[in-house]
């Protein structure tokens, strides 16, 4: 028996109760809100006929039927990927003229909230779901911004600002993928300022600045600066001169594995990942790879995800053209 794997959000789909109660919910408020343009059909039809229309209950149907016309267009314009942000304030601009003139007909403070009110109903309701429906469509497509906790602006308000900031210009919509990147980058700056000193803004090279200020520059590791070997010391004389076979410490022997070997590792360990969970550090952590390595598998194996298939470097294909050949 298969199940359905949840969405990249982490958020369960709806279950066939809860689809009914929101399919109920939906007619319900539809229902609410015709309810609530009916009501307003006489007030508006006396406005009209006050103001010389020859058919006053012309402009109460325009207003009503414009109304959820527009609200269509907008959820549309949402499926689509084409939203325009002035259309869903047309439904909001059609109702509060008919709260205006419900409000006029009234004759008492009571009446007035109530002729108001109902109106309303309908332009709340469909911007509930307008943004049900942006927020699904952006999260499949990966369009929309996820935002950020109200409770970091609070407690950290000057770093939150530069990560949403950093996350508006590149266009970093996920928030796990954003902490993911500001940790990198945090690491980075203590590598650089170890490096060159207090005034390491002056002698960090200027690429090097430019990638730590839009969060692509790695700490620098172990891979970078490979450590000379120590020199060996002459041997004293002994009877035995056949020199003894150097063993291999499992640092250096982890230190040479190849990006295949890597590379499929990483596909092993990380086949239970969620997307959100595929990060370069979780990765350097599990597999004990520099952070440059860690970032390149996890490009890797983010492209695998998106295309449906693992990719496969050249030399593989090479080598398995050559043993055919040689079949």
């Amino acid at each position: 028996m298969t199940t359905t794997p949840p969405p990249a959000s982490g958020v369960p789909p709806l279950t066939m109760p809860e689809m009914g109660l929101a399919g109920i919910g939906a007619l319900a408020a539809a229902g609410v809100g015709a309810l609530g343009l009916v009501s307003s059909f006489d007030a508006v039809s006396a406005a009209a006929a006050s103001w010389g229309f020859s058919a006053p209950w012309m402009l109460p149907v325009g207003i009503d039927v414009a109304i959820p016309v527009f609200t269509v267009a907008n959820l549309l314009l949402i499926r689509m990927d084409m939203a325009l942000a002035w259309v869903r304030f047309v439904p909001w601009v059609l109702t509060l003229i008919t709260c205006g003139l419900n409000i006029a007909a009234g004759h008492s403070l009571s009446a007035q909230v109530a002729h108001g009110t109902m109106p309303l109903l309908w332009v709340v309701f469909s911007e509930i779901g307008a943004h049900v429906y942006a927020v699904r469509i952006g999260a499949v497509t990966g369009r929309r911004m996820e935002k950020i906790r109200f409770s970091r602006w609070l407690l950290a308000f000057p770093s939150t600002f530069a990560l949403w900031r950093r996350m508006t210009l590149w266009e970093v919509t996920s928030y796990s993928e954003a902490l993911a990147r500001e940790k990198e980058r945090q690491l980075a700056r203590a590598d650089l300022r170890e490096r060159y000193g207090r005034k390491w803004r002056r002698s960090t090279p200027r690429r090097e600045r430019v990638l730590l200020r839009m969060g692509d520059l790695a700490p620098a590791t172990e891979q970078e600066t490979p450590a000379q070997p120590p020199a060996e010391t002459p041997p004293a004389p002994s009877v035995d001169a056949r020199p003894r076979p150097r063993r291999r410490t499992p640092a250096k022997a982890k230190a040479q594995r190849t990006f295949e070997e890597l590379l499929t590792e990483a596909r092993t360990v990380t086949r239970e990942w969620t997307e959100a969970e595929l990060t370069a550090d979780r990765l350097r952590t599990t597999l004990h790879v520099s952070q440059a390595n860690a970032r390149t598998l996890r490009d890797t194996l983010k492209s695998e995800r998106a295309d449906g298939s693992p990719l496969h470097s050249v030399d593989d294909a090479e080598g398995e053209e050559s043993e055919v050949e040689a079949a």
